[in-house]
């Protein structure tokens, strides 16, 4: 019975993590501005930018590759 019950439980928690495709009329939607992880408070993402230069002591230092020294 327990057996059962957790099989029956994994299968329910694993169907939950499908992938499913983007058509591409709903890229659109899903590139807006509100979508990204800090959409709704821009000043403080501004604040967080500004604590992050100070440290680093460098501009533009927070992108992907490369640093604020100029080493690549």
């Amino acid at each position: 019975m327990i057996k059962s019950t957790m099989i029956l439980t994994s299968l329910l928690l694993l169907t939950g993590c499908s992938v499913t495709n983007v058509q591409p009329w709903e890229k659109e939607t899903l590139a807006k501005d509100t979508m990204t992880v800090n959409a709704g408070n821009s000043l403080f993402t501004k604040f967080e930018n500004h604590i992050y230069f100070s440290k680093e002591g460098s501009k533009g230092g927070g992108g992907v590759a490369g640093g604020g020294c100029g080493c690549n």
